[in-house]
């Protein structure tokens, strides 16, 4: 399939729409909300989210050229031990957030198999920040999983 799942998915207003769904459905979660409140988050959150998630998804490369790079990503997430718990109940949120922002059944499948294994590589570097190499490729998915 030659259409991009940034694309079959809407593009960006459908990415920023599922975003906030997502992070909404975080903070009002007794689990998933404890990331969140416990750091500053950017004021454009949502939307550096939503390009990060569209870079992953075939769509622009606007977080990587304009915001940071994946090892910096990697880094914000590092350091907080195993959390398998809080990574299931993301993936859950994300499931319902799907329907919050009206996203069509044909992408959902390969959505919901992205959003796992971008919340499994968040959970990388349990250790420290200081574990994550610099200069990791930006990880891209396509409707057959990774890109390599």
């Amino acid at each position: 399939m030659d259409e991009s799942l940034y694309d079959a998915a809407g593009g960006r207003d459908v990415l920023v729409a599922l975003a906030g769904a997502w992070h909404r459905r975080c903070l009002d979660d007794p689990l998933a909300s404890h990331p969140f409140i416990h750091t500053d988050l950017h004021p454009d959150h949502v939307e550096r989210l939503a390009a990060y998630w569209g870079e992953a998804l075939g769509g622009p490369p606007d977080y990587s050229s304009l915001i940071a790079d994946h090892s910096t990503v990697l880094r914000m997430h590092a350091g907080n031990g195993e959390h398998a718990d809080l990574d299931e109940r993301a993936v859950e949120l994300f499931v319902q957030a799907l329907d919050d922002a009206d996203v069509t059944e044909r992408v959902r499948p390969a959505l919901v198999a992205w959003f796992r294994d971008a919340v499994a590589e968040m959970a990388r570097f349990p250790g420290s920040a200081a574990d994550v190499p610099a200069g990791l490729p930006f990880p891209r998915w396509s409707w057959d999983g990774p890109v390599t």
